[in-house]
């Protein structure tokens, strides 16, 4: 496995990923872009897109917020410099931590905004939970739908045309796009990327029957998934919505951001620290998110969330390499065990069948079975073995065959496997 000479993400990445002569990821390359850009220019920039929005009698930007420390950073710019009128969205997927919920509630209060907060039902949190982890390995895909889709809904709703985002998150850990692009919104990233190709239709009775998929139903209809349903291109184009991100405009450092936000606004990071990274500053509005959806990224592709900190760190100068690189030595394969307890009881899940479901997500580029053990090789140059497989006979002898193909086909069969993916085909999603 490769590794970049610069970080610590791995090629088999969860995002698109390449490397020049010099071994560095497009990761950090991009981020090395940050160090040339003339940020005064950039931000006079950002004044004049937003004047184009002010609207005397009715909000000025949408922005869509969690409560965290990125959300504080994005508000305090857009009320202290660029002196907007928002309006504040969330959607809310029942997961927050103490300080999270403490953080999001408060922040109509220090910023005197309105704040619009979605709460889907209980019950049907916890199918999505099932389903999202059954069909793709992620029970958190609910999260991603409601993030890219509620503040959508609420600005064609309101008239709000502008939404203001925070970074582009595969710009910024991957490199996906330039500064230079001013990336912005779009629906196409909505659905191939945060939602993995999925929409709301597909976790429908219906639309599982139509992926082949129907042992998995809920009972699930339209009418549970109001929330989840993006805007058409009429509403869209009847308001003119643009999303627009931040990070195209300022320098973007959660570390600075929590630095603020702590002073100005008594913000509050996690008492309690987590079982799969070093921060306790991070995705304080979704305790699984760094728990066990994110030990899914583990069994999928061999790194976790402490790589993710990690990279943003050494990118910045926070970290050295060799300090990164013993985060995820310690960190990145933990069994989040706490918050495992806490998810398989939420989702009423059962222990042995959550083993099992993980282990037929593995992805074949990373992982390697010997001796009925996972193993798998290591940024520090050893292998090693991380835990039993809970496949049965005749999934073990499938998944030993897919490594064989992709080790003769190389990366036409991964990315005939992509392609299988993005037309919904269940067949190859344990592949992947």
């Amino acid at each position: 496995m490769k590794y970049c000479s610069r970080c610590v993400y791995p090629a088999a990445s969860a995002m698109p990923l390449s490397f020049n002569e010099d071994g560095v990821c497009t990761g950090c390359q991009v981020a090395d872009q940050r160090r040339l850009i003339d940020w005064d220019s950039r931000l006079a920039q950002f004044h004049r897109v937003v004047d184009e929005y002010r609207c005397g009698n009715d909000y000025d930007i949408l922005i869509p917020v969690s409560g965290g420390k990125d959300s504080y950073y994005q508000v305090h710019l857009a009320t202290k410099v660029l002196n907007l009128k928002p309006l504040l969205v969330t959607y809310h997927a029942n997961n927050f931590v103490p300080e999270g919920e403490y953080n999001l509630q408060r922040m109509r209060e220090v910023f005197d905004c309105d704040h619009l907060i979605l709460r889907p039902g209980e019950g049907m949190l916890k199918k999505m939970n099932r389903l999202g982890f059954r069909l793709q390995g992620d029970m958190n895909w609910h999260s991603h739908c409601g993030i890219f889709t509620v503040p959508i809904q609420v600005a064609v709703r309101y008239n709000v045309p502008l939404i203001l985002w925070g970074e582009h998150g595969f710009m910024d850990l991957a490199g996906m796009y330039s500064y230079d692009d001013f990336v912005e919104f779009t629906a196409k990233f909505r659905l191939e990327h945060a939602m993995r190709g999925y929409d709301w239709d597909d976790l429908t009775d219906e639309g599982l029957t139509r992926l082949g998929r129907p042992e998995l139903a809920e009972g699930l209809e339209e009418k549970d998934l109001k929330w989840a349903q993006y805007p058409s291109d009429d509403e869209l184009d009847a308001v003119g919505v643009r999303g627009i991100y931040t990070s195209n405009f300022v320098p973007w450092d959660s570390n600075r951001h929590v630095e603020l936000v702590m002073k100005e606004y008594g913000w509050r990071p996690s008492v309690e620290p987590f079982e799969r990274t070093y921060r306790r500053f991070s995705s304080l509005d979704d305790r699984h998110d760094v728990g066990v959806h994110d030990y899914l990224k583990f069994v999928k592709f061999g790194y976790g969330r402490a790589s993710d900190h990690s990279c943003h760190d050494i990118r910045e100068g926070q970290l050295s390499r060799s300090e990164g690189i013993e985060h995820v030595r310690r960190l990145d394969h933990v069994k989040p065990v706490k918050d495992l307890a806490r998810w398989l009881e939420y989702a009423e899940f059962d222990a042995d069948e959550f083993d099992h479901t993980c282990d037929s997500f593995r992805d074949p580029r990373v992982w390697n079975i010997k001796g009925g053990k996972w193993v798998k090789a290591n940024i520090w140059g050893t292998e090693s073995d991380y835990g039993d497989v809970c496949l049965s006979a005749a999934e073990t002898a499938a998944f030993i065959e897919r490594r064989d193909q992709l080790k003769e086909g190389g990366d036409g069969q991964r990315n005939d496997l992509k392609r299988k993916r993005n037309e919904r085909a269940p067949e190859a999603i344990a592949a992947l």
